[in-house]
């Protein structure tokens, strides 16, 4: 079955950055777009960055625009959240799935970054 293992999460000042890793297994990972959501609290689950199959179009939201690159490696079953210029604001729990998220409704444990001087 799918298995999605986020990691690099933490705490960092305003202005810093941090790198997210997402292990993926259980899935022909070549074969789907992945993404990167998050959640703060109270807040519902919404996406972040999205990559195509083979790397091409990366979208992602406004608010990260400019300061977040998704990438991915299709030899190593991992997709990747590059994260610069990080606001307070960016303060969540960080998942990574398929887009559309998997049809299980499977999420793995996320990783949780915060933001805070």
């Amino acid at each position: 079955q799918v298995q999605l293992v986020e990691s690099g999460g933490g705490l960092v000042q305003p202005g810093g950055s941090l790198r997210l890793s997402c292990a993926v297994s259980g899935i022909f990972f070549r074969y789907n777009n992945m993404a990167w959501y998050r959640q703060a609290p109270g807040n519902q689950r919404d996406l972040v960055a999205l990559i195509y199959i083979n790397g091409s179009r990366p979208l992602y939201a406004d608010s990260v625009t400019g300061r977040f690159t998704i990438s991915r490696d299709d030899g190593k079953s991992t997709v990747y959240l590059q994260m610069h210029t990080l606001k307070p604001e960016d303060t969540a729990v960080y998942y990574c799935n398929t887009h559309p998220p998997v049809s299980s409704g499977y999420w793995g444990q996320g990783t949780q970054v915060t933001v805070a001087s």
